[in-house]
C-alpha cells in the first residue's frame, strides 16, 4: 500500500487530494494509497469556518494530517517528515518565499523519497530559462537541474500552463474593467501580439491528471497538460460572445511597452509575468502532446470555463 504526502491543501492541493481519493477507491484494496496532507499548524487550529469546512472535507475522505511550517523549517527537519512516505507531491505554490522549492527538493532527496512531484505546475521553464524577466524562474530551473543530476529518486514535473482563472484576473491585465470614458464595460488585452498563445488548465483538471499519473500512468520526467491552448485574439472573441462586442474594448500591450513598464518597476512580479507571456516562449504547447489528450481525460477549455461564469462583467468589477 503506497503512502502519499501532499504538501498543502490550497487551490491546487485540494483538487489533487480529491482526485487521488476518488481514483484510489476504484483500485484493489492492496493498491489503495494512504493519503496524508502536510499543513501549517495555524491552518489546523484556525477558527475560520471555511478552514474548518475544508478540514472536515479532508477527514471525510480519510486523509491524515501532519503539521509543520515549511517556510521556517530546515531541509533536515522536513526530511524527518518526508522519510515516512514513498511519494511526495508539492502543492505549496510560491508562498514559502525564495529558496523554498530548492529546500524541498533537497529534503525529499535526504529523506529517500521514491517519487517526487515538485511545484512546477506552470510554464515550460526549460524553454524560458533562468534569466527571463530578471530571473523570475531561476529557482524553478535550478530545481530541474538538481533533479536531473541525481539517479536515486524518480520525479515527474507536470507543466500545466497558467491556471485558467488567472487569465481572467484583473490584476494580470488581460481581462479587466475598461477605463472610464471609453464607453465600454471591459477591456481585453493581448500580451505581445494578438497571435500569441497561452496554455491554460484548471486546478480541477490538473488534479485528475496528477491522480492518473500517480496511481496508474506513473510517467517520469517532464509531462504536459493543456485544458486549452488559445490566442489572445481568441480570448477576446470569446469574451465578446459572452458579454457582447459592444461592451468590449481591445488593446494590445506590445513587448516594448511591457519591458518599459518592468524597467520602471523592476521588482513587480506581475509585470515580470507579463513580459514572459508577451515573449511567447515556453508558455504554450499543442494540446495533442498533453497527457490529458493522450489519456482521454476530459478537461475544461476556455469556452466552457466562460460558460460557467454567469456574469463575467460583475465578476471582473468585483475582483478589480
Amino acid at each position: 500500500m503506497p503512502s502519499i504526502l501532499i504538501l498543502g491543501a490550497g487551490e491546487l492541493g485540494l483538487p489533487i487530494i480529491h482526485s487521488l481519493s476518488r481514483l484510489s477507491s476504484t483500485l484493489p484494496p492492496i493498491h489503495q494509497p494512504t493519503l496524508t496532507v502536510l499543513l501549517r499548524p495555524s491552518t489546523i487550529s484556525s477558527p475560520s469556518p471555511s478552514k474548518s469546512k475544508e478540514l472536515a472535507f479532508l477527514r471525510a475522505l480519510g486523509v491524515n494530517f501532519v503539521s509543520t511550517d515549511i517556510s521556517t523549517s530546515a531541509a533536515s527537519e522536513l526530511a524527518s517528515y518526508f522519510k515516512n512516505y514513498e511519494i511526495v507531491i508539492s502543492c505549496t505554490g510560491f508562498s514559502g518565499g525564495a529558496g523554498t522549492q530548492l529546500k524541498l527538493a533537497h529534503a525529499v532527496l535526504q529523506a529517500g523519497v521514491k517519487h517526487y512531484y515538485p511545484w512546477q505546475f506552470g510554464v515550460d521553464y526549460d524553454i524560458i530559462g533562468p534569466d527571463a524577466a530578471g530571473g523570475l524562474f531561476r529557482e524553478q530551473c535550478e530545481v530541474r537541474q538538481l533533479l536531473r543530476a541525481q539517479e536515486t529518486m524518480k520525479w515527474t514535473i507536470v507543466s500545466t500552463g497558467m491556471f485558467t482563472s488567472f487569465l481572467f484576473e484583473p490584476f494580470f491585465g488581460v481581462v479587466d474593467k475598461a477605463d472610464e470614458g471609453t464607453g465600454k464595460e471591459m477591456v481585453v488585452r493581448a500580451l505581445g501580439s494578438w497571435g500569441n498563445q497561452v496554455t491554460v488548465t484548471t486546478p480541477e483538471d490538473i488534479g485528475r491528471v496528477v491522480a492518473e499519473l500517480v496511481l496508474r500512468n506513473k510517467r517520469t520526467g517532464v509531462v504536459f497538460t493543456a485544458g486549452d491552448t488559445i490566442s489572445y485574439q481568441q480570448v477576446a472573441d470569446l469574451v465578446e460572445q459572452k458579454v457582447g462586442a459592444e461592451n468590449v474594448q481591445r488593446e494590445s500591450w506590445d513587448l516594448q511597452h511591457l519591458r518599459s513598464e518592468l524597467a520602471r518597476d523592476p521588482e513587480n512580479a506581475i509585470k515580470k509575468y507579463r513580459v514572459v507571456f508577451a515573449e511567447g516562449k515556453g508558455v504554450s504547447w499543442k494540446r495533442e502532446m498533453a497527457v490529458n489528450e493522450l489519456q482521454s481525460i476530459q478537461t475544461t477549455d476556455v469556452k466552457r470555463f466562460l460558460a460557467s461564469k454567469e456574469n463575467l462583467i460583475s465578476q471582473v468589477y468585483k475582483d478589480a
